[in-house]
Formats: C-alpha cells, structure tokens, sequence
C-alpha cells in the first residue's frame, strides 16, 4: 500500500471525506472542469455539474480504487467533514509585511494569538508543536498539521447549532493578515502529500477541539434579510399551470438542499427552468427572479449565486424542452 494511500484511507477513517489532488500539487484532480464548462460529458455530471466537494467520500472502497491509480494528493472537504480549519500562513517575501493594524506581527500564527487574547482566551506560550512541544494554554489543543509553505493547519469542529460557516481570507473579510479559514466549501490539502516537493505532516496528533465560540462568532456570516421569491407572470392555461408547478418543484428542491450540496442544487435546478426557458415557457430574467432569493436565504453568497445560475442557464440552453400538449412537454 502506497503511503498516499494510507493516508486517505486514515483521514477517511476519522470521518473525513477525501478527494484526490493532482499529484504534488494543491489543485483538485477531479473534475476537470468548472461548473462554468460543464458539458456533462463526465459521467457524474449527466445530472448537473458534479465538484471535487460533492465528489469527496469516506468509502474505503472508492479510495482504493483511486489512490492505486496514481500518486494523488490528499484533499479534505472541509464541509462534509464538519470541519473549520484555520490556516495559519507566513510571509512568503520579504516585502510581504502586516499592515498597519496587524503592526509587529511576524507570521499569522501571531495574528491567531493576539485575536485569541483579545477575546479572552490568551495564549500564554507556544513553543511548537509535538510531542516535545511547550505547554499553550487558554486555547485548547488540536489535531495540527504543519505545510509545505511553514504555516500551521488548526482543525477544528464546525458548530453543530448556528449558520454553516464558510472560507474567509485574510484581511479581505476575514479574520486578519496571515489568517485563513476553509469551511463549506473550502478545502485542505491533507497531512502525507506534498506540494512542490515539501511535505504536508502532522503536528499534534490529537482529535479536533470544538470550534471556539469567540472564533465561530468571528466567522459566522451576517444575517440577510428574508426575501421572497419574485412572482413570474404565467399564462393562465394549462400549460401555465404546468410552468408554475415546474417552479415550485425547483424552488422546494433548493431550499431543502442540504449544507455541501446547495451550489449542486442551485445549478440543477437552473438547468430545469433553463430548458424551459430555452422552448420558451420563460426567460431568464425568471428563471433568475425566482431561483435568487432562495439560493440567497439558503447561505450561498451572491457572486456564486449568479455563477451558477448563469451556468445552469447556459446548460438547459443546450437542450431546450417545448411545451407541445396538455400537461407535457417535448
């Protein structure tokens, strides 16, 4: 057995849903295609665009079968896994310096320390990580895994009350220089691969510490007001009466999507009414009004939600459906 492949099946082991990287790289071997380009050539993706997050399993089988194939990397999809890692980065120049506000700071590790001290929690003395590490106390110790960059992995469990937490990057909205976090839909790349040649490995091999509350309050997204879904216009005849229950069907499926599959839902059911819209029953302006403010109220966030409506649309275009008799269609 491949040390790779020992590593998937070890991380699979801990409830972690797996996914290959390409080899000795951060980038997802599978698919190889956006959502954007999809064509639905993939066999998984007939039904609507299949992602790396969707893709990531647990079955020992299906790792097997792909870790023996080539020496894949070892990727963790964070959401499915119940997972919130904080990736503790360092500067990669040396112009690569804080900004004013994270001022004396060398690494994101320091970031980390002084968010955790300002909320109560201080963390008194780090020494590394280990079996000979220093003690660190006012935070509680968790599964770590040092990267190939220098930086630190801290794993943690997502909260099992409250929104799904999602990535955030640095100080682009998130929680400071140096500090990222990965969630729904983010991932990591696994201790025992490599990128570029430097190895990723375990640091403090212990089970994740629960979220702390001052961090998932930090990265709890801002509520958004309830919008409804826009009335669209319809012909009242039967075949307006099919196009209204094709929508509410759309709609319902949508907003029962669960955490990790909600983009995955948004995208099928774009493709649905965008076949309709294709043959004509709708337009897209429709299809939009309708499917936006669900996929919004659901947690996805706007710039991903007119991607995906966007691609759904493109997709259903190829294969138009046409109302053509009563309570069918084409």
């Amino acid at each position: 057995m491949s040390d790779l492949l020992a590593a998937a099946l070890a991380h699979a082991a801990r409830g972690w849903h797996v996914f290959p990287l390409r080899p000795d790289d951060k980038r997802p071997a599978f698919p190889d295609h956006t959502a954007d380009d999809c064509a639905g050539r993939d066999p998984r993706c007939r039904a609507g665009h299949v992602g790396w997050e969707q893709r990531a399993t647990t079955d020992s089988d299906r790792i097997r079968r792909a870790w023996s194939t080539r020496p894949y990397g070892v990727g963790i999809a964070c959401g499915p896994s119940g997972l919130v890692v904080v990736d503790l980065d360092v500067p990669k120049h040396p112009d690569d310096s804080p900004p004013a506000q994270w001022a004396g700071a060398c690494d994101g590790w320091d970031v980390f320390a002084t968010l955790a001290a300002r909320h109560g929690t201080p963390i008194d003395s780090f020494d590394g990580f280990g079996p000979d590490a220093g003690p660190r106390t006012g935070i509680d110790a968790t599964y770590t895994v040092g990267t190939g960059s220098g930086g630190t992995h801290l794993y943690y469990h997502h909260p099992t009350t409250g929104p799904a937490l999602r990535n955030t990057t640095g100080d682009r909205g998130g929680l400071g220089w140096k500090v990222d976090t990965r969630a729904h839909g983010g991932y990591v790349v696994a201790a025992g691969s490599t990128v570029a040649g430097r190895p990723y490995a375990v640091s403090l091999d212990v089970d994740p510490a629960p979220l702390p509350a001052w961090l998932a309050g930090l990265l709890a997204p801002a509520a958004r007001p309830a919008r409804r879904a826009a009335a669209v216009s319809l012909l009242a005849d039967r075949h307006g009466r099919y196009v209204a229950v094709a929508i509410r069907r759309q709609v319902a499926h949508l907003a029962a999507a669960p955490d990790g599959q909600r983009n995955h839902a948004l995208f099928t059911s774009a493709v649905a009414l965008g076949q309709l819209a294709a043959g004509g029953a709708l337009t897209d302006d429709a299809v939009t009004a309708v499917l936006e403010p669900v996929a919004l109220s659901i947690g996805l966030r706007p710039g991903e939600v007119a991607r995906t409506i966007a691609s759904g649309l493109r997709v259903g275009a190829r294969q138009p459906r046409y109302l053509t008799g009563v309570g069918r269609v084409a």
